[in-house]
């Protein structure tokens, strides 16, 4: 009769710790949540940092005329009136002019 009265109690508080631990808000959960937090809020610092590099490149091109020229020649290839550009094979495509084999290049001779 006396174990039974130490059972039901051990019984009781074994349950509420199972689920202090294991159970829906329990300290796992919290646990994977405030680490899926910290993830996150690093992810918002990331997001932030990129908004404020976009909201500078949105002001120099509203404002700034030399930068909206460097970006008018470097992607799309415009040039000043009477201005001669000059334009050099890269170098891959040069490597592989010189790597040609001996018999083609023999070849071409005749």
């Amino acid at each position: 009769m006396r174990k039974r009265m130490y059972l039901v109690p051990a019984g009781c508080i074994l349950f509420i710790l199972f689920f202090t631990v294991f159970g829906e808000r329990g300290l796992l959960r919290i646990y994977h949540l405030s680490r899926e937090k910290q993830e996150i809020a690093e992810k918002v610092t990331e997001v932030r940092g990129e908004n404020e590099k976009l909201k500078r490149e949105i002001e120099a091109l509203k404002t700034d005329r030399r930068y909206l020229e460097s970006i008018a020649r470097k992607d799309f290839g415009l040039v000043r009136p009477n201005e001669v550009v000059y334009q050099f094979p890269s170098s891959d495509k040069a490597q592989a002019k010189t790597q040609q084999p001996v018999s083609s290049a023999v070849e071409k001779k005749r």
